[in-house]
């Protein structure tokens, strides 16, 4: 890559390595990482965490596999991002992003299953408060989970 698209630089805010504590009963802190890579032209994120305690709720063991990869591209067109996302149940999603402004998005529109999350990035870029949400229909939506973000 020779030059590198200046709406790239929103992202380097998320590059490192944060602790990562979803607000779930019996859950412990997990981690994400990001980093640049393809010399800066995608942003990788690597998550993971330590096995899950004994009492982690089934629920959440089911649908929440780690680890998880996700790989964030631009569309130079729009200045829109894409994630791409696979986990260790061997889903693949693809969701809309934005970053903007302190403000993280991801988007997902997918017959029966829409997800949101928005994600707010603290005046000190030390902390992100995020929440997913989920729809059946994308009118209807529901807290699946709130999650925060710390270095």
């Amino acid at each position: 890559m020779t030059e590198r698209h200046p709406a790239l630089a929103r992202l380097d805010v998320l590059v490192g390595r944060w602790t990562v504590q979803p607000e779930v009963d019996g859950l412990g802190t997990g981690w994400t990482e990001f980093s640049w890579v393809e010399g800066g032209a995608f942003l990788r994120q690597f998550s993971d965490a330590e096995p899950l305690p004994p009492d982690a709720p089934q629920a959440w063991r089911e649908n929440n596999p780690l680890p998880v990869t996700a790989l964030i591209g631009l569309d130079d067109a729009g200045e829109e991002f894409t994630m791409l996302y696979a986990d260790a149940r061997g889903v693949h999603r693809v969701y809309r992003m934005a970053f903007a402004d302190g403000v993280w998005r991801l988007e997902r529109n997918a017959p029966g299953f829409h997800q949101r999350f928005t994600g707010e990035l603290s005046p000190d870029r030390g902390t992100v408060h995020g929440r997913w949400e989920g729809s059946p229909d994308g009118v209807d939506w529901r807290l699946d989970f709130a999650i925060t973000y710390r270095r």
